[in-house]
């Protein structure tokens, strides 16, 4: 986690997809070589919002990748036909994301790219769960109590990346950025709004909750009639990187600026009266 020196904000930052530290026995494990495997990964989105550290915020970001472990899930959602043994009970093995290979412990990558050569024990999936993602969502859970107590509401902002072929379902253009707030059941539809505007103000296509309307992050976190507001952001990843090696490209620089100068405007206007008061009342 990075932290501000004196977090001034009502605002909490959320990179949970950015994690690029392969373990040698995960790779191992992998039946995919160093690239392919990243292709879920969202890459450098970390680095794209640090600094929103240096502006009066904290970054929580995992170093894990999200192919190892995705806390963006509910912590058991589980595919039975990954491991040998049986899972508990409570795991949640019929949800669309388990079908689609993408449960917490995720099946493939990319264009259903499979992850792993054999099937793992159970106690390997609990382990992660136990080890890693508890301890990662009770670390985002105690920065918004903190946030909110000293502010009196908070605001999460989940940042992640999207690949450069998605496109808006009903335009069949490539949106720049899709901002998810659960269709507006997960924070203020003002704060929504005035996101939208000012990334269409720096010259980006924005589009709202299709085809990304927020994962478990947003939906878990996101209860704006206490006063915690929760928005999902992603990032066209052809804006600043080469998907194909992984590598940022000459664009990353100049989406950074942009995103600080959005970081800027979206935390200092938020605390303006009729942000504040649009908050509040919802």
């Amino acid at each position: 986690m990075l932290s501000p020196a004196d977090q001034h904000l009502p605002f909490v930052f959320n990179s949970p997809h950015s994690g690029r530290q392969y373990t040698d026995a995960f790779l191992e494990a992998s039946r995919l070589d160093e690239v392919s495997i990243r292709r879920s990964e969202d890459a450098y989105v970390d680095d794209l919002f640090r600094s929103v550290v240096e502006i009066g915020a904290p970054l929580l970001c995992a170093h894990f990748p999200r192919a190892y472990l995705d806390v963006n899930r509910e912590p058991y959602e589980l595919d039975p036909k990954m491991f040998d043994g049986r899972l508990p009970s409570y795991a949640n093995i019929r949800s669309i994301r388990v079908a689609g290979g993408l449960g917490t412990v995720a099946r493939v990558v990319g264009e259903n790219q499979e992850i792993y050569k054999h099937r793992l024990p159970v106690a390997e999936a609990l382990n992660r769960v136990e080890d890693i993602y508890k301890p990662y969502h009770s670390a985002l859970r105690r920065l918004l109590a903190q946030t909110h107590v000293t502010f009196g509401h908070a605001v999460l902002i989940d940042c992640h990346s999207m690949p450069s072929s998605v496109k808006c379902q009903s335009s069949n253009t490539r949106p720049d950025f899709v901002l998810g707030d659960r269709y507006g059941t997960s924070c203020s539809e003002d704060l929504t709004n005035f996101a939208a505007g000012l990334l269409q103000d720096l010259g980006y296509r924005v589009s709202r909750n299709k085809p990304y309307a927020g994962g478990f992050i947003t939906e878990h976190y996101g209860r704006p009639a206490r006063g915690l507001h929760a928005l999902q952001i992603e990032i066209n990843r052809g804006l600043y990187m080469n998907e194909a090696t992984q590598r940022p490209h000459s664009g990353f620089l100049e989406l950074s600026k942009n995103l600080r100068a959005f970081v800027m405007e979206l935390t200092t206007t938020t605390d303006s009266d009729f942000v504040t008061e649009a908050i509040a009342a919802e």
